[in-house]
Parts: structure tokens; sequence; C-alpha cells
């Protein structure tokens, strides 16, 4: 099973849109990827995860992302399934879905849960230099929401773009509002850098191990 910070396996996968080499396909393109797994076409809660996926999907690809359904259904399922999406909801599903239909590339990454043959509700959100930066897990029962997606990967970005880390609900902190976490100082200098950068307006503290500040 693999885990945050490692190099997402280098696969070739079976997709609605042809075979795709990961996580090659998208360094190429210099994008970030979010692959997400479901436990079956055909079924309520999957049908509306798609659903919330294809109309946020021009969001994702304002992030420089694109989206990679997985489960254990073969091409053909997903083909019709993606049919039945079209002509009864009028939304067209534009991103691939892998068919893992002997579920080799669902057990290397984890994703099927414990008593189970079909996929939990898995989402990997990987940089484009393939490395797999957060993994979030969904039982079956419980559909996951993409706008919590798509807040992670913003705050990912934001993050790698500026050295800073993000609070709780960011951007609607209770505590900071929209405002970014500066690290912690791990020195004695730091510290008294951040007590002066503090007393100078340039950052606000509650302490000079959480200062914060207003991105520009």
């Amino acid at each position: 099973m693999v885990v945050i910070g490692e190099k997402f396996p280098e696969v070739e996968v079976k997709t609605t849109k042809g075979v795709i080499k990961l996580p090659d396909y998208f360094k190429e393109q210099g994008k970030w990827f979010v692959l997400f797994s479901h436990p079956a076409d055909f079924t309520p809660v999957c049908t509306t995860e798609f659903y919330g996926a294809q109309i946020r999907y021009e969001k994702f690809k304002e992030l420089n992302a694109e989206l990679i359904g997985l489960s254990v259904d073969q091409v053909f399922s997903h083909l019709k399934w993606i049919e039945w999406i079209r002509d009864n909801l009028s939304v067209e599903i534009e991103f691939p879905i892998i068919a893992d239909d002997r579920g080799d590339l669902a057990e290397r990454l984890g994703m099927i849960p414990s008593g189970s043959t079909t996929t939990a509700r898995a989402v990997f959100i990987v940089d484009p230099k393939g490395v797999i930066r957060a993994i979030i897990y969904y039982p079956a029962e419980v559909g996951r929401d993409w706008d919590e997606v798509l807040r992670a990967l913003k705050a990912l970005q934001i993050s790698d773009a500026n050295k800073v880390a993000m609070p709780h609900k960011w951007p609607n902190n209770e505590l900071i509002g929209d405002k970014v976490i500066i690290p912690p100082a791990s020195t004695k200098e730091q510290i008294k850098e951040r007590e002066e950068a503090n007393k100078k307006g340039e950052i606000e503290c509650y302490d000079w191990w959480l200062c914060y500040k207003k991105l520009e």
C-alpha cells in the first residue's frame, strides 16, 4: 500500500479513453491528477458522485488538474454507465475511467477494504512530479465531498508556492479567516524575528509558534 510522499506506481491501465500510462501521462503534460475509485457502476451513490465530479470538472482544470476514475468493472460497463448518465442526467462524463477488472491496481493502492471485493471511495491527489500528496478514504455507504477535494488540491498548490500551511477549513477558518500559517520557528533567532515582525505588523501571532499572515 502506498503512502503520502511516495511516487505513484508506474502502471498501464485500460480506460474509457484508451490505454494510459500512469503517472507519465499527466507528468508529460505537467499536470496534477486526482485518481478516485468507486465501488461499482450503476450504483446510486456512485452515480451522484460522478455527476458531482463532472459539474466541477472545469474547476479542477482551472487548478491544472485532471480527474480519472477507477473501479473493478470492465470498460464496456463504464461506457454503458456513461451513456446512462448522459441520457438521464444530461451530463457528459469527460474524464477517463479506469477498468481495473482484475483489481490489480486497486490492491496495490489499498483501495479494497477488508472483506470486500469492490473498491472503497478512495481519492489520491498526485502532483506534476508523480508524487502522491494526499490520500482520502470514504466507505461505500458515504459519498465523498468534491468541494473538499478541490479545497485540498488548491491548498496544496498554495502551500507549495508560498511555503506556508493551511489552517482548519481554510479559507474559512474560525480563528484567522483566509490567512495562512507560517511554519513555526525552530531557533531562538527565528523566535526573535517572528516577535519583531509581529510588532511591525508584518505578520500576526497568537504566540511565536502560531503566526499567520495574509497572502498578497
